[in-house]
């Protein structure tokens, strides 16, 4: 047997270590807690630290891994190390799985074992929806630690709570977007993730992110916030555009919420970049944002509580 996995153990794991002790270590961290949180020795994190980078680099370039890329995942990787090994983990196996997905690791693997020349199972296996479905994933999870870190995002959290919804791939259905099963919720004054993010994980969230991305499709996420006249102002100072969907004397379905996005869309959508639903009886005024991706709707989404916590 020939898996990819031997790639994995002697080129990127090494280097992703090297890399990711370099960072943290400019941050101000000890060896020994960089050991701590890397999983290996002091020892090993002393080699890692007094060594060039260049090694690293080159070895991930075997892989297609450019440069570039190679700081965007040890930066990704610092921080969910930082978080525990389990987001460690989930974060190197999004990395991981995504450039087998995207066949970078193909013509290292072919160099092995060139048996494998017309080899496809990891492009297969990890490609298309599948590798799309574990970026969403990080991409969510990396969100999630902007708000938890948020001292002003409270501020901004509905009574619903909030949940923060990612597209993955050519999502065409609430299974291939990726959200948090139990929402976002206040924690002794934070908000706080009740588990993992995971697809399929909201449904009403996937529905109003799909029906936007009809007209809008570089939306990508979106986050659900309070909403009232101070969150109003601030949406007017930021130069956001709000598409809103008017109030509802009562619920007309199960996620009326939809039904009324669906109805306003149809008519004269425009652009926008949140949809405002005034809510009506039994259903609390939300605010929906949407972004390129998860980080960039989060960002968004402190950036507003801020604004409104100073105003």
């Amino acid at each position: 047997m020939q898996p990819p996995d031997e790639l994995m153990s002697d080129l990127f794991l090494p280097a992703m270590r090297q890399l990711v002790a370099l960072r943290l270590r400019s941050q101000g961290l000890s060896q020994s807690r960089i050991a701590q949180l890397l999983g290996t020795t002091q020892a090993s994190v002393s080699v890692y630290l007094s060594s060039a980078p260049a090694k690293a680099y080159s070895a991930l370039s075997r892989l297609s891994v450019s440069r570039a890329d190679a700081d965007l995942y040890s930066a990704r990787l610092a921080s969910a190390v930082s978080r525990g090994a389990k987001e460690g983990v989930g974060a190197l196996s999004a990395v991981w799985t995504g450039i087998l997905g995207g066949g970078a690791a193909c013509g290292a693997h072919r160099a092995l074992y060139p048996s494998l020349a017309d080899c496809d199972v990891c492009i297969r296996a990890y490609g298309g929806q599948a590798g799309a479905k574990a970026q969403a994933v990080s991409d969510v999870s990396e969100a999630v630690r902007l708000l938890e870190a948020s001292p002003s995002f409270v501020s901004v959290m509905p009574q619903v709570s909030v949940n923060i919804a990612c597209a993955a791939g050519d999502a065409a259905s609430p299974s291939d977007v990726v959200a948090i099963p139990g929402r976002i919720v206040k924690v002794r004054g934070r908000a706080k993730a009740m588990l993992t993010p995971e697809a399929g994980a909201s449904v009403h969230m996937a529905r109003v992110l799909l029906l936007a991305r009809e007209v809008r499709p570089e939306f990508r996420a979106c986050i659900n916030l309070r909403y009232d006249g101070k969150i109003a102002a601030e949406l007017k100072k930021m130069g956001l555009r709000v598409l809103s969907v008017g109030a509802r004397p009562r619920p007309a379905s199960d996620d009326s919420t939809v039904d009324a996005l669906r109805r306003r869309l149809e008519s004269s959508p425009g652009r926008f970049d949140a949809v405002v639903d005034e809510g009506g009886s039994g259903i609390e005024p939300n605010l929906y944002l949407f972004a390129a991706g998860a980080q960039e709707v989060a960002a968004l989404a402190v950036k507003l509580a801020a604004a409104r916590s100073a105003g």
